[in-house]
């Protein structure tokens, strides 16, 4: 997306009040193999296709923009342009003296971060307005991704996202979205370069179908919430919101 894009269509709707609470259950003891991707056929197999997922902890995230730069330099994008912007955001109410620095207003000390990105939705509007199949899901990852030989650059799966996180590509003239670097990074056993980046602990990835991969286990422990679930579409990023002390 670009990054002058606007992105209050994204956040409109991501306020505590809008936002509805899962209630999922696990042990989010670390894993000691965690960097490490083990993709698989599913069907094949007989086990259930995978789904992969990522977990954004608001809490943990400082804005350093790290994983930005690792997406776009692994992913090879032009200038102006990312899959991922961090938005910052306060948790300050107006009018209310910020228990820090005792402001009403121009506070700073509450700032936290979202990330906006693909949704990587299991009822993708973008897989199912594209006309040429450009847009689809990788068939042994569920990844929604994009063949660029198939692209025509009409923009309905731009049009379409609700999430306003597609763009076209400067240079390669394709639409593009975030795909968990799925051509890059998982197509060699690894996670996507934003998680690898990561030095805080902010992001996690992996097969929620999995009931022994790190995700599956930090799920069953910790609440989330996922941006406007009314939708339909079924995201499969989803958000740690952040925890305030005393509330």
């Amino acid at each position: 997306m670009s990054a002058n894009i606007d992105r209050r269509t994204f956040l409109a709707g991501t306020t505590a009040g809008s936002l509805v609470l899962l209630s999922l259950g696990g042990c989010n003891k670390p894993d000691e193999n965690k960097g490490a991707i083990k993709t698989s056929a599913g069907s094949d197999s007989g086990q259930a296709k995978p789904h992969y997922a990522m977990v954004f902890d608001q809490n943990k995230c400082i804005g350093c923009g790290l994983c930005k730069e690792a997406c776009n330099e692994t992913n090879k994008l032009p200038k102006g342009v990312s899959r991922l912007v961090l938005e910052r955001q306060t948790t300050h109410v107006p009018g209310t003296a910020c228990p820090i620095c005792g402001k009403l207003e121009g506070c700073d000390c509450e700032r936290v971060y979202v990330r906006v990105s693909c949704q990587q939705c299991q009822d993708a509007p973008c897989v199912r307005v594209c006309p040429t199949g450009a847009a689809h899901r990788d068939p042994k990852t569920g990844i929604v991704t994009m063949d660029p030989d198939r692209c025509v650059g009409c923009k309905y799966c731009i049009a379409a996202c609700p999430y306003n996180v597609r763009y076209i590509n400067s240079e390669t003239k394709v639409a593009d979205n975030c795909d968990f670097c799925l051509k890059t990074k998982l197509a060699n056993g690894e996670e996507p370069a934003c998680v690898q980046a990561c030095r805080h602990g902010a992001l996690y990835f992996g097969d929620v179908n999995d009931p022994q991969s790190i995700i599956s286990r930090l799920l069953r422990v910790k609440d989330t919430v996922r941006i406007r679930p009314h939708l339909g579409t079924e995201p499969s990023l989803r958000y740690v919101t952040v925890q305030k002390e005393g509330v």
